[in-house]
């Protein structure tokens, strides 16, 4: 045989190989020398290859994968009815925008035209305007409504949501701009495309501690 044949025989896997004169001395030769004894060819190597078991992957198909942890959030955000409370984290990265202003009162009087605008005679801070935008996930994206639906993130959510009182927050920048709590005023769930997705936004203002005596140095 010539040497593509035998190249070939090899690639295909034919018994033809075997009929080379020499293949069995070559074969004896390295069994002697190298243990285990590894055929000089493929070709009597079994089929180990066992076909995938299928068993299990079906159920998991439709599973979400798992919301990320508190430490892997950059900026987390929970929700508590009392400030050593327990702490609901919204279970997705939410999405805050914070909008503060300040309140000035302006007046205008007789100060000639050399001197343009109005005099500000007070300034004083007023609320930050917040909103915050989050989705809720369930377990499964296909199914029935106890299996898709985050029924559970939602009560929770609902609960904080309905309490007739300040919600303490959690996060970053609330607390660089001194924010501990928020008075919720309003909230929605859209629409939301996906069995087990469900949108939600908030929309709240800053509350603060109020003295209703101040010492001189603090008006």
């Amino acid at each position: 045989m010539e040497n593509k044949e035998i190249l070939f025989a090899s690639l295909v896997g034919s018994k033809v190989v075997e009929q080379i004169p020499r293949f069995s001395v070559i074969q004896n030769e390295l069994a002697k020398h190298v243990l285990p004894a590894i055929p000089f060819l493929p070709l009597r190597n079994q089929d180990k290859i066992k076909k995938a078991s299928v068993l299990g992957f079906e159920d998991s198909w439709w599973l979400k994968d798992s919301g990320p942890k508190e430490d892997q959030q950059f900026f987390p955000l929970s929700f508590s009815l009392t400030p050593n409370g327990q702490k609901y984290l919204l279970p997705y990265e939410t999405m805050i925008s914070i909008n503060g202003k300040n309140q000035v009162i302006k007046r205008s009087v007789a100060k000639g035209n050399k001197i343009p605008g109005k005099v500000k005679e007070r300034w004083s801070q007023d609320d930050y305007d917040i909103t915050i935008t989050g989705v809720l996930l369930g377990d499964y994206e296909i199914g029935t409504v106890e299996n898709c639906y985050p029924i559970s993130d939602f009560r929770k959510l609902k609960s904080f949501l309905t309490a007739p009182q300040a919600v303490y927050v959690f996060c970053e920048p609330f607390q660089l701009l001194g924010i501990n709590k928020i008075v919720i005023e309003d909230f929605s769930f859209p629409f939301t495309k996906g069995e087990n997705v469900q949108a939600y936004e908030i929309k709240a203002c800053s509350d603060f501690d109020y003295a209703l005596i101040l010492k001189l140095n603090e008006v």
